[in-house]
């Protein structure tokens, strides 16, 4: 642990439009020296706190980021762990809801605040949402409430809004308020105050830190559209190694009741593919049984997944699989909140 009083943050920079700023010479955008952050923003001086940076090299643009920078981001985690009281990631905006929820559950026992952070346009623009983001997203790490951290857990800030990592999706390509929880309320809404909602944040548990590294990356996402093809489904559930299948289906989990296409999804499901409802909504949740379009669905073996994101719903599996669980352990899990991922109502 940090033997002094002062606080210690990690600032991980590993890509991102947040941390490129125009040459003075070429006028062209490249990477922002970090190891110059208090001549480029002295403000960070009266916060009175240590901040250390590393920076991901290559960078990586978030289109480009793979489920190795994950487990690449959550060793750095580890590695530093004792030695900071919180954590801030500057991230591409476009992956970042995924990165934010594999981070999620790759941290078991997190205890210590990890903010994911990005912005719009980058830090050297006149008008750039990326300072503030990088400013607030600082003061959320090193927030203390009673001398425990006030945010012990991965996620994400964005244009005033504090929300949990594994309950976001990006909505927005143009506005500064990209992301969106549509299912969690805020942990916390940025003025002139931070407004804090603790009932809403997890809270310490005081267990030891364990990192999972072990991803399994054979699942796949179809997403439902009016006239989807027999060929394209069954293309799908073909996939070499494919152990499972996110199922984006419409409104509150309904789908095609077509004969082929529910018994191509049994035949599926009887030869071992889990495959998981998640709806395509931004906001509410999947209710296999609601209406008869799903009620098939739920006869045939579909898990549900209530109110969990696409997002949210890959990174769980990738980590489940990676466990090593049975088929019937993970259908267990997926239908179990373990890191506030999801809204399950008795």
């Amino acid at each position: 642990m940090v033997q002094e009083e002062k606080t210690a943050l990690l600032v991980i920079y590993t890509g991102g439009t947040i941390g490129m700023m125009k040459d003075a010479k070429t006028g062209a955008l490249v990477p922002f020296d970090f190891g110059n952050i208090y001549e480029q923003m002295p403000v960070l001086k009266n916060f009175g706190y240590t901040i250390d940076f590393i920076s991901f090299d290559p960078l990586i643009d978030s289109s480009n980021m793979k489920p190795a920078f994950w487990i690449r981001l959550a060793q750095i985690i580890e590695d530093a762990y004792e030695n900071y009281d919180g954590f801030v990631v500057l991230h591409g905006s476009d992956t970042m809801a995924y990165s934010a929820s594999a981070l999620s559950f790759m941290l078991e026992n997190l205890n210590k605040p990890v903010v994911f952070t990005g912005s719009q346009l980058p830090m050297g623009v006149i008008r750039t949402d990326g300072r503030e983001n990088f400013l607030a997203a600082i003061e959320v790490a090193a927030a203390r409430d009673e001398d425990l951290a006030m945010v012990p857990e991965v996620c994400i800030y964005f244009e005033n809004q504090l929300m949990r990592g594994n309950r976001t999706t990006k909505f927005n390509a143009e506005h500064f308020n990209a992301f969106v929880s549509g299912n969690y309320p805020l942990l916390a809404e940025v003025g002139v105050h931070i407004k804090y909602k603790k009932s809403n944040i997890n809270r310490p548990n005081f267990k030891k830190l364990k990192v999972h590294t072990q991803l399994d990356y054979n699942v796949s996402i179809l997403k439902l559209f009016p006239g989807i093809s027999e060929n394209v489904v069954k293309s799908t559930l073909a996939i070499p190694g494919l152990k499972a299948l996110i199922l984006e289906t419409f409104g509150s989990g309904n789908a095609p009741t077509d004969s082929w296409f529910i018994q191509a999804l049994e035949d599926a499901i009887n030869k071992g593919l889990i495959i998981y409802n998640v709806t395509q909504c931004k906001s509410g949740s999947v209710d296999i049984g609601r209406y008869e379009t799903s009620l098939d669905l739920g006869r045939i073996g579909v898990v549900g997944g209530y109110d969990i994101t696409t997002e949210s719903a890959l990174a769980k599996l990738m980590y489940l699989m990676g466990e090593g669980y049975s088929k019937e352990r993970v259908i267990e899990l997926l239908q179990t909140s373990i890191r506030g991922e999801m809204t399950i109502e008795n």
